[in-house]
């Protein structure tokens, strides 16, 4: 892009704060109505709920702001990226999506829409799109070249079901041609992909892995979505009701919310209902290392019936050193045995057992969990690069 064109993207950023999410909305309605197979790929129910559309358009403005040097995104490119891998996006896919966005653009705006404009920003979103295809394709064969890495969508089985709580399933999958499975870093993801009778196509969600990597199999573990509000749910609630020896599709294990397993830092691994599955993993992979290093677990829940691992995690507090726990209850009567808190999270009043020289933090939960964690550990003088959160579904939060 020349100069001018920078400006010209730059100068759409007013427009982006006060309408950003019209046009996204538009994109959005534009390019499933002319190409109705991408509905396979996103997650209809963050489109019914406008959270899709509102972090598209948090993602355009960042890159509108950043036009002039859009390697500071790098790392939410990568976030996206990983994401993109993981529904095994083609390069041929950012033509579509680019047809539709700046069609979309030249509809939102109207006669503000010149012919310079729609090609800065032509310009501008090609350059994007190979940038994304650049870090994609690396992030392809990377996978390939892993012992049992494989792209695209790829058949297992349901090996196991485990009740961990009245509301979470842990799903032990098993790759149906009984050939080896990819490696994973603790706190990765995998996504799965069913069809929606109730929506007639396809539907693929991420599910964080929740245990330490285990050459047999993948666990997942899932919260069963009680709100009405179809599609809301849809694949979570579908896999409550499958059974052993059902199959479903996966891709390889993906994400950049992960710890490095040879690090020797202290962590502080807090997490806020279902979120506790990917620090779980972290947790379970650090019993397995020769350095064990300390870790504080803080995990907040409704009550002891939703509470999942309970009894695992408190049998690893009891036979490690290593470990120390802090459990918070919203609904119990009072202090118990185990050490149950009352109430929700509040890291000031645990100050002393979690400001641990070196440590890295991380937080996995619902957007207002994570802000609240996150904002906290500012206010107690953590460096931001010292912590790392995971939000569920659309990226919303710009915390870093």
């Amino acid at each position: 892009m020349d100069d001018k064109q920078k400006a010209l993207v730059k100068a759409t950023v007013p427009v982006l704060k006060t309408n950003g999410t019209d046009l996204t909305k538009h994109f959005y309605k534009r390019m499933f109505h002319h190409n109705p197979e991408l509905k396979n790929l996103f997650n209809m129910s963050h489109q019914a709920s406008g959270k899709q559309q509102n972090a598209l358009a948090g993602a355009v403005l960042a890159y509108a702001e950043h036009i002039d040097n859009p390697v500071v995104l790098i790392n939410a490119l990568k976030s996206i990226g990983n994401k993109h891998v993981s529904l095994n996006i083609a390069p041929e896919q950012y033509d579509i999506v680019g047809l539709h966005l700046i069609s979309s653009i030249k509809e939102v705006l109207g006669d503000a829409a010149t012919d310079e404009l729609l090609e800065a920003w032509t310009q501008a979103y090609n350059e994007l799109a190979h940038s994304m295809i650049s870090i994609e394709t690396e992030m392809y064969q990377s996978t390939l070249q892993k012992e049992g890495g494989w792209k695209g969508w790829r058949t297992f089985i349901i090996a196991d079901i485990v009740e961990e709580s009245s509301e979470i399933k842990s799903f032990y999958l098993k790759p149906k041609d009984a050939q080896p499975i990819a490696g994973y870093l603790p706190g990765q993801y995998i996504s799965v992909k069913t069809f929606i009778p109730e929506l007639g196509h396809e539907q693929p969600r991420q599910y964080s892995l929740s245990s330490a990597f285990n050459s047999d199999y993948y666990r997942i573990s899932v919260k069963i979505e009680k709100s009405e509000q179809a599609p809301d749910g849809a694949v979570s609630n579908l896999l409550h009701s499958k059974h052993i020896g059902d199959q479903i599709e996966v891709s390889a294990p993906s994400g950049i919310f992960h710890l490095n397993p040879a690090s020797e830092d202290p962590l502080v691994l807090i997490s806020g209902g279902v979120g506790a599955t990917p620090l779980l993993s972290m947790l379970e992979t650090n019993k397995n290392n020769l350095q064990k290093n300390t870790i504080v677990w803080l995990h907040s829940c409704r009550d002891e019936k939703v509470h999942a691992f309970k009894d695992h995690v408190e049998q690893l507090n009891k036979n490690n050193q290593w470990l120390t726990t802090h459990i918070f209850y919203e609904n119990t009567g009072k202090e118990d045995a185990r050490s149950i808190r009352k109430g929700r999270i509040n890291l000031h009043e645990i100050k002393e057992e979690i400001l641990i020289d070196k440590a890295k933090y991380y937080i996995c939960g619902p957007e207002a969990f994570i802000k609240v964690q996150y904002n906290s550990l500012m206010q107690l003088g953590i460096a931001k690069e010292d912590i790392l959160y995971e939000e569920f579904g659309p990226q919303l939060l710009h915390l870093n």
